[in-house]
């Protein structure tokens, strides 16, 4: 795997590619940034943007308002927009009968949790393309999902819908208005109250690994049925619940997922990066989209899953994944885009007038296209991938799929050397030369649709799985290399100094969530603070500069500012400053995306850690007991809040490393903690004198710390107590035990 993916990456590094959005864009959402509402700008649907322009029309006109909210990758808000939004008859009624607005989820989460919550309440389900229907004064009174243009697959017909909530809004007003009261009162008593008790025991960990053990797919990975959904932080808990206890089941569970994924369909085996989930039961069919936070968190489970095993198929997928990203995710500031389409125009289709896109157009192939441009490497590549003359992929209502293949891993190299006359080398050296090839061929096809805004909370997660990328895979025996550590750290800091200088108004002590086309906009979120300290901290952890240390230190202080509940633990998403939304809630559960106070407990236990600051440590305190009935009895449901439970009753260590000039005689050092499996470590590096005054202002403990005879010497310290410092790799690894 290494191998396939050093010569790949060789070929094809520097090459970068998107496609432009130049598309002639005549109503209300012309104006805006967002790719989301910029595909909606054609629609003969009389669309507003979130604001009071649109509120202001309801009111004066006396009209309902119809939300629709989605986001530019969502295959589901493709087809309800081409079914619905792009007919003149539906349009017509909706501009009839309604004020219509449109919202990005990703810009405007705020606004999509009050609404979801709305329909998860009423419906028992949520999810995207979401319809909400709201008065005037912006209380939802009906909502769901998708609805299809004409009644089928026992939903009713959109058209339909929308007509029967008219007839109701103009004859049965009271009834309306006082179920929207009502429901909304309900939603608004819901949140959460002060919270009082206990910190969870660790023994609440335990329910939460068996929780876990009853839904495992032992067969093929994974937890439960199809379909299934990569959250890499079940992962990290279950590796560190390893780590922690030594529970075996809890690693292979972890290792076997991530294996199945890797080898499966879910993973672009040409391009690299992670699609969004897998269709099917077997991680063999994906849906095709990919998200910039799947791509961080699963190389943090690859890069934590490398060090459990020492095997560098882990490291291979990580450096894989970072260098897709890099190349086809990065902004040329230095910003990572959010996500890239499940759909694209088929290559037979692309100079067809009025063709369709059609999912997974741009990744599936046809065997007889194999043959033409691998020759005689094509049957290997079909051994390795399972390809089959007749197509692999199984049977789609729409036939999109007919006679293609889907790309997973079917057969080891080995196996495929065994049973053709080729040695282990020269399969190594086939499937290169034909990932090679077969990228080059993808470039000529019509590419899916890039959504190219950059958003903070997602850029703070990549910056993290990047400088972490830069701490392990230095390592040889990881599948790394300094070169490979370096280019990782780079694109880190570069992503890192983007949002300082982008992102964040120093004279407002303002971080901004999104940027495109040159405009940051948007106040950020608890996750955009959140994240971008998750991402400063690894950071600081990489390549020492104190810098990234301050203004961690600094957006936190910010953060707890605006969002911190002082009654009930954790923090608010919003700072409950915009009046046109209706509550202000808390996100307690770690999704696809993990919750914001998820990500700041782990962040405030590592600045607890490193300042003995006894205000981060209780407003850890404090958000683990308000979370302690889902941490206690429903454990899975939060499993990055059950990683920070485990860090907070196992505690953190700190390794010190000082060295001098140019710290070559550091580097088997850092080596060793590369290969180390420490998750409850937090590496401080200095490599310099001055350096070291710096750090010294922000972390006062570690100032009488130097080299030892002048050579790099490390510092294994609990509860600011140090043992006594080593000075090379095996006394090091010998501390680390």
């Amino acid at each position: 795997m290494a191998e396939v993916n050093d010569g790949f990456q060789s070929a094809v590094r520097g090459s970068a590619f998107c496609d432009g959005y130049t598309r002639n864009m005549p109503n209300r959402l012309a104006s805006e940034k967002s790719p989301y509402l910029l595909q909606h700008a054609e629609n003969p649907v009389d669309w507003y943007p979130w604001g009071d322009e649109a509120f202001g029309r309801a009111r004066l006109e006396d009209k309902p308002i119809f939300l629709s909210i989605g986001y530019s990758t969502c295959h589901w808000c493709h087809v309800m927009e081409h079914e619905s939004f792009e007919n003149d008859e539906v349009a017509a009624v909706l501009n009839r009968e309604f004020v219509p607005i449109k919202v990005d989820r990703e810009e405007r989460p705020d606004v999509d949790r009050v609404y979801m919550a709305f329909v998860q309440a009423t419906t028992g389900a949520g999810g995207w393309p979401m319809s909400v229907w709201l008065t005037p004064e912006l209380r939802p009174f009906y909502g769901g999902t998708y609805f299809p243009p004409t009644s089928r697959w026992q939903r009713p017909g959109f058209v339909d819908v929308l007509l029967e909530i008219a007839r109701a809004w103009k004859t049965e007003r009271t009834r309306v208005a006082e179920s929207a009261a009502s429901l909304t009162e309900r939603l608004q008593v819901a949140e959460r109250a002060g919270a009082a008790g206990d910190v969870p025991p660790a023994s609440a960990l335990d329910r939460t690994r068996a929780q876990f053990r009853a839904s495992y797919d032992a067969r093929r990975g994974g937890f439960g049925g199809a379909p299934k959904f990569p959250r890499p932080s079940e992962l990290l808990f279950l590796l560190r619940e390893h780590a922690r206890t030594g529970d075996a089941d809890a690693r292979d569970a972890a290792l076997h997922t991530l294996r199945a994924m890797a080898l499966g369909g879910m993973r672009d085996h040409i391009g690299g990066g992670f699609h969004r989930y897998s269709v099917d039961a077997e991680w063999r069919v994906p849906h095709f989209e990919k998200m910039l936070y799947d791509q961080a968190q699963l190389v943090l489970a690859c890069l934590e899953a490398a060090q459990v095993t020492n095997e560098p198929f882990y490291g291979a997928i990580a450096d894989d994944t970072l260098a897709y990203v890099a190349r086809e995710m990065t902004d040329p500031r230095g910003g990572f885009y959010s996500a890239e389409d499940a759909d694209s125009l088929p290559p037979e289709a692309a100079d067809e007038p009025g063709a369709h896109k059609v999912e997974g157009a741009f990744y599936v192939w046809t065997a007889a296209e194999i043959r033409a441009l691998l020759g005689d490497d094509a049957p290997v590549f079909a051994q390795r991938f399972g390809l089959l003359e007749g197509g692999n992929a199984p049977a789609d209502p729409q036939g999109e799929f007919t006679g293609k293949n889907l790309l997973y891993t079917a057969r080891s190299i080995e196996e495929i050397s065994r049973g053709t006359d080729r040695s282990v080398e020269a399969v190594t050296a086939a499937l290169g030369r034909a990932r090679v090839t077969l990228f080059e061929a993808r470039l000529r096809r019509p590419r899916p649709h890039l959504d190219d805004k950059v958003l903070t909370a997602w850029n703070g997660l990549m910056i993290a799985a990047f400088a972490r990328g830069a701490r392990v895979l230095r390592a040889a025996a990881l599948g790394g290399s300094p070169d490979t550590s370096a280019r990782h750290l780079a694109a880190a800091q570069r992503a890192a100094r983007f949002l300082r200088d982008t992102m964040w108004d120093p004279a407002r002590q303002v971080l901004f969530r999104r940027y495109r086309d040159g405009d940051a906009g948007i106040e950020g979120y608890a996750e955009d603070y959140a994240c971008a300290i998750y991402g400063l901290l690894e950071l600081f952890q990489a390549d020492g500069d104190p810098g990234w240390l301050e203004w961690a230190a600094t957006l936190q202080l910010r953060q707890d500012a605006l969002f911190w509940d002082s009654a009930g633990g954790g923090w608010f998403s919003t700072t409950g400053a915009d009046p046109t939304v209706l509550m202000r809630l808390k996100e307690d559960y770690d999704g696809a995306e993990p919750a914001a106070s998820s990500v700041s407990v782990l962040n405030l236990l590592t600045l607890a850690h490193l300042t003995a600051n006894a205000a981060a440590e209780e407003k850890v305190r404090k958000t683990l007991v308000s979370f302690a009935e889902r941490l206690r009895d429903h454990g899975r449901m939060v499993p990055l809040m059950s990683t920070a439970l485990a860090a907070y009753h196992t505690g953190l260590a700190q390794i010190v490393l000082v060295a001098q000039g140019d710290a070559a005689d550091a580097t088997p050092m850092l080596d060793t903690l590369a290969t180390i499996y420490r998750p409850f470590s937090i590496v401080v590096p200095v490599h310099a004198e001055s350096t070291q005054r710096q750090v010294a202002d922000l972390l006062p403990f570690i100032a009488a710390m130097t080299p030892m005879n002048g050579g790099a010497t490390a510092y294994v310290c609990r509860n600011f107590t140090c043992e006594q410092p080593v000075t090379d790799a095996a006394g090091l690894r010998e501390r680390l035990g």
